[in-house]
């Protein structure tokens, strides 16, 4: 057998062995099954809730401007845009990396030896150099900056459906506050009423001053959770102009229980607590609508295209030169007027030794995908929490609110009846203050426990991967 035949056994084996370094990712890592976990009235139907947009979702005409301002205005949602055109223009360079390159490098020298007359040479060409892409360096590469893209895309999308929660929370939260508000108010208005009572019964002799004191002392409590209550909603209407990138400013907002999260038949007041409305399904297959899941997939994908790319790093790499140009220098003698040059080199480089630069590379890019399969393992253990969270606090809210509403309507009663009993000389001050102070109690509660059920619904459906679109 002559060199000839072992230089193309040789060749062939090698490409034989760098076949493997074109495959295509393939997400290979399970996540856990049962990744919601055990969670009570969970069955098939939550999908078309994490597919719905997030104008189906919030029906509220003043919400949806919001929410569109916001994704207009909002400078990290801005900044993830430029992210995604940064790696688009990573792409396309990617790509054309296929090309050869070409340059134009005009040279001219001026030399004189001992007493000989000045020689002046000058070369015109056009330089092309192509690296060959035999075993996949350039594509992986390539393959890796697309995965680097689809996660700057998927990163925008979390960006964008963590905005459209944050504005619908803070929205729900100042229709809270805006019915606390008047809750208070009114509270205000009776409370003051009471204390005129327990005046003119301390004037006629028919009470005490403690029991003045101590009925002013609430209704001063009165006044200064109303204060509170007003610095609430200043902050929180400051809080949303951050989000619009706006000077602070009051936001127009709807009353609490005027529009409904999303539309359906059922009675608006009651929809958010509706155990039908709240069924997700239990695949855990649901999740990969989710932008966390699915970046991590992406991530998974660029680190299984750098290892790729590591490998091929261990065989050799081809270049073609080619040069093409206008020049008087014919090597020993200079020649006029110039004369055409044309020239072509092939270069074959293969590694040896590189001071152990290449095994450390492949080394780390292997540790890397290791890494990052354990994390997407864990994102979906985390996103599946958080439907669970999100579900199990969607259950409590709606399971309290009957609760509550019971227990307005119990204590409203008891206010209303001791009051008369005052009224009356058969029931004392401290019996009033307690009834009223309750009734004030459970009204706040029932007003922040609707906030809590639009905040649980509104975090599963993101935890679904709602707002994305």
């Amino acid at each position: 057998m002559n060199y000839k035949t072992l230089f193309v056994a040789a060749a062939v084996s090698m490409m034989l062995t760098g076949c493997g370094l074109y495959n295509k990712y393939e997400q290979k890592t399970e996540a856990p099954a049962d990744a919601f976990g055990s969670i009570q009235d969970a069955t098939a139907g939550g999908a078309s809730l994490a597919q719905m947009s997030w104008r189906e979702f919030f029906t509220d005409p003043m919400l949806q401007q919001l929410i569109e301002q916001v994704l207009a205005n909002n400078t990290d949602l801005n900044s993830a845009r430029i992210a995604i055109e940064k790696s688009e223009a990573s792409l396309k360079m990617a790509k054309m990396a296929y090309l050869p390159s070409l340059y134009f490098s005009p040279q001219g020298t001026v030399a004189k030896f001992d007493d000989n007359p000045w020689s002046k040479t000058y070369n015109l060409p056009l330089q092309l150099q192509m690296d060959v892409d035999v075993f996949g360096s350039i594509t992986n590469k390539k393959r890796a900056a697309n995965a680097v893209l689809l996660q700057a895309q998927v990163r925008e999308e979390a960006i964008r459906a963590n905005l459209i929660s944050t504005t619908a929370q803070q929205y729900y939260m100042l229709q809270v506050l805006d019915r606390q508000l008047e809750i208070l108010t009114q509270t205000d208005s009776l409370w003051n009423a009471s204390l005129e009572t327990q005046k003119s019964l301390w004037e006629n002799g028919k009470s005490y001053s403690t029991a003045v004191n101590q009925m002013e002392s609430s209704y001063l409590n009165v006044k200064t959770q109303m204060v509170d209550t007003r610095r609430n909603i200043r902050a929180t209407e400051n809080a949303l102009c951050r989000l619009l990138a706006i000077t602070p400013q009051h936001i127009e907002r709807q009353k609490i229980g005027t529009s409904a999260l999303n539309k359906r038949p059922e009675n608006t007041g009651q929809r958010m607590f509706d155990i039908q409305f709240l069924k997700v399904g239990v695949p855990a297959t649901m999740l990969e609508l989710r932008p966390d899941i699915r970046m991590a997939n992406y991530a998974m994908e660029e680190a299984f295209y750098n290892t790729q790319a590591a490998r091929a790093a261990f065989y050799p790499s081809i270049t073609l030169t080619g040069t093409a140009g206008w020049t008087n220098s014919a090597g020993s003698m200079v020649v006029d007027p110039g004369k055409l040059l044309l020239s072509a080199v092939g270069q074959l480089m293969q590694p040896i030794f590189a001071r152990g630069k290449l095994k450390a590379n492949l080394k780390i890019n292997q540790l890397t995908q290791e890494d990052l399969q354990k994390k997407y393992v864990q994102t979906v253990i985390d996103a599946g929490n958080q439907v669970n969270e999100a579900l199990a606090d969607c259950q409590a809210a709606r399971e309290k609110h009957a609760y509550y509403h019971r227990q307005v309507q119990v204590l409203y009663d008891a206010y209303t009846g001791t009051h008369e009993l005052m009224d009356n000389g058969k029931a004392n001050y401290l019996e009033v203050l307690t009834a009223q102070e309750s009734l004030l109690n459970a009204q706040l509660s029932e007003a922040m426990n609707m906030y809590k059920g639009a905040q649980a619904v509104i975090a599963l459906y993101i935890a679904l991967g709602g707002g994305i679109k």
